[in-house]
């Protein structure tokens, strides 16, 4: 499993990152976690929001910071 979190670096996409790789740790999931602030690869997934997070390609949070849950969710799908 391939986790993008997208944004360039701003404080909401720090704390994104942070409860994404401990959502992956709490839940043994494997998962490779990847930070991307470069905004024409972010653009390439469609979004124009920061944070967002992408789950193996997938877009599944845009503008805003995921729940633990939320993440956890994502994983078991």
């Amino acid at each position: 499993m391939e986790i993008k979190v997208l944004g360039p670096g701003c404080p909401r996409c720090q704390q994104t990152e942070k409860i994404v790789k401990e959502a992956v740790a709490e839940s043994g999931a494997a998962a490779q976690v990847e930070k991307v602030t470069d905004m024409m690869k972010i653009a390439g997934y469609g979004v124009m929001g920061t944070p967002a997070v992408v789950v193996d390609g997938v877009v599944k949070s845009v503008g805003k910071i995921p729940t633990k849950a939320d993440v956890k969710s994502w994983l078991c799908k």
